[in-house]
């Protein structure tokens, strides 16, 4: 487990060096009180990791540039090596613009997975109008319920070499256009011969599924087998959804290979763990799988920023992510929040 006294800890994503384990997380102070503004202070920190157990925490390794499109936040992103170096797609919010709803994808470089730096002062690619919502095509308001719908979502970038060799694709948690509410998540898709030139492609699968938004996309092969993994808050679904597969944090859907296609609407949760969120699906030394996260307790007002300890995953007979039938949670897990929850019904 992974858990800062002084930093909230929430998304991750891993990269394997083929020694150590690299987890990247945001953390922002908890000097802030409120854990809601925390996305606006994020900054990436580095820890490693031999079993996904045991962390050595190496501090902040990535924030925000004095000025452009990243010089308020860093948020989620990936990790993949290049050559002799390695890359990191990160995503950003500035201070100029629509704040948090104004959202950049940046690229920064790094020889030892800890130092980086930025590749560009522009953005590596940008949203477009034709096929996902944009501030341009759907405006948003500057009061009111309505600020997260339209956000101009373009956000955890994945990247990943093309499996023929041809390149490299960048998947990204967007919105469609002209779809509704809670209704319009899609896996926007680009391409790239060098990490540097990217084409921004039509979406990878269609909207109208009951999610807002497919966050912190991963596709992963288990035994031969490709699997969508992403995130969804339970508020960014409709109520058919919910009331059709239930309030959880993590989704799967199978697909043919690492581009799909995927059935979106056929996606199943994983209910091992309800709260479970941005986890990193990651391949363990002996082969084995394991998600890696943290629980997104928050809106019930419990602290569950801390990465807990890897949860043993495989595919059903159908595909999707289940936990292994001798996973449980371990009950020192739970400790603080059932603690919390105490002192919360005697304050009452």
């Amino acid at each position: 487990m992974l858990r800062l006294e002084d930093h909230w800890v929430w998304d991750s994503w891993i990269a394997d060096d083929g020694d150590l384990y690299h987890l990247f997380f945001l953390m922002a102070p908890r000097s802030l009180v409120d854990p809601g503004t925390r996305h606006t202070a994020a900054t990436v920190g580095h820890a490693t990791s031999r079993d996904l157990v045991t962390w050595d925490y190496l501090g902040e390794c990535f924030g925000p540039a004095e000025t452009g499109f990243d010089d308020l936040a860093i948020w989620t992103g990936s990790v993949v090596r290049d050559g002799d170096r390695w890359r990191m797609f990160y995503t950003a919010v500035s201070t100029s613009g629509h704040h948090v709803y104004d959202q950049r994808v940046g690229s920064a470089v790094s020889d030892d997975l800890h130092h980086w730096s930025r590749v560009s002062s522009e953005p590596a690619v940008r949203v477009d109008g034709r096929w996902y919502k944009n501030l341009a095509n759907t405006p948003a308001p500057t009061e009111g319920p309505d600020l997260e719908g339209s956000s101009e979502t373009w956000r955890d970038p994945l990247v990943f070499a093309d499996a023929d060799g041809d390149g490299w694709h960048l998947l990204l948690a967007a919105r469609a256009r002209d779809a509704a509410r809670n209704d319009d998540g899609v896996v926007a898709h680009a391409t790239s011969p060098d990490l540097e030139h990217w084409t921004l492609q039509p979406p990878l699968c269609e909207p109208g599924a009951g999610f807002g938004q497919l966050e912190v996309l991963q596709d992963k092969q288990i035994d031969g087998r490709w699997v969508l993994v992403f995130t969804c808050h339970p508020q960014e679904m409709t109520a058919e959804r919910k009331a059709r597969t239930g309030e959880y944090c993590t989704w799967s859907v199978p697909g043919e290979g690492p581009l799909g296609p995927w059935d979106i609407d056929a996606a199943q949760p994983f209910e091992a763990e309800p709260h479970l969120f941005a986890a990193p699906l990651v391949q363990r030394r002996d082969g084995s799988w394991a998600l890696v996260g943290f629980r997104n307790v928050e809106p019930e007002g419990f602290d569950g920023f801390e990465i807990i300890d890897p949860i043993p995953v495989t595919l059903d007979a159908d595909g999707y992510l289940v936990a292994t039938d001798d996973y449980a949670p371990h009950p020192s897990s739970y400790a603080r929040l059932a603690t919390a929850e105490k002192t919360a019904g005697e304050s009452a």
